[in-house]
Order: C-alpha cells, then sequence, then structure tokens
C-alpha cells in the first residue's frame, strides 16, 4: 500500500521529481477546509494506484514552491511526468477525475 509522502523545497526540485515517472502533488494548507476534504481522497487513491508517487506540500511552509509554481487557490494539484508538470487541477476533485488525469497523462 503506497502512502502520499510529505514534500519539501528540496523534494520539488527537478532531479528529485525525475526519478518518478508520475508524481501527483497536492498544494495544500492545514487551515483550507478544501484541502482537509481532498487530503483522504488522495490517500485512497494512492493506496490503489501503481506507478504513482503522491506527494503532498505545506503553501504555509513551503511557499517559494507555490509561487515558482504559479499557485493562486488550494487545493492546487500538480501531475509532474518525468519532472515537467502535464496536468494541474484546483478544487476538491473527485476520486475518478483525478484517475482519469493520471490515466491520460501516463
Amino acid at each position: 500500500m503506497a502512502e502520499v509522502k510529505i514534500y519539501t523545497s528540496e523534494d520539488m526540485k527537478f532531479e528529485n521529481l525525475s526519478r518518478n515517472h508520475l508524481t501527483l502533488v497536492d498544494f495544500w494548507a492545514t487551515w483550507c477546509g478544501p484541502c482537509r476534504m481532498i487530503a483522504p481522497i488522495v490517500e485512497e487513491l494512492a493506496a490503489e494506484t501503481e506507478g504513482v508517487t503522491f506527494a503532498k506540500v505545506n503553501v504555509d511552509d513551503y511557499g517559494d514552491v507555490a509561487a515558482g509554481l504559479g499557485i493562486e487557490a488550494i487545493p492546487t494539484l500538480f501531475l509532474f511526468k518525468d519532472g515537467k508538470a502535464v496536468d494541474k487541477v484546483v478544487g476538491v476533485q473527485t476520486k475518478q477525475a483525478l484517475k482519469a488525469m493520471i490515466d491520460r497523462n501516463r
């Protein structure tokens, strides 16, 4: 069973992201209600999905990463493929919508 990893600014560097074929990163904050709503969905998807790394970045702790990606609202989820952002969604999503995003970028 896969788990959702906690990423730092260092983890978000291209060299680290490119080690994994696909990485879904959830940008969130503790005070964000919608972020708390999507967290169990991401965790459930991580447990069910092979070949994808799932991670979270707290924007309060790593605002530099969020700013660098142009994140203006949370939750924002980016899908990285070989170190490059290939897809993103903003706001609470269904598990099916997140799975579809992953599937279309495999």
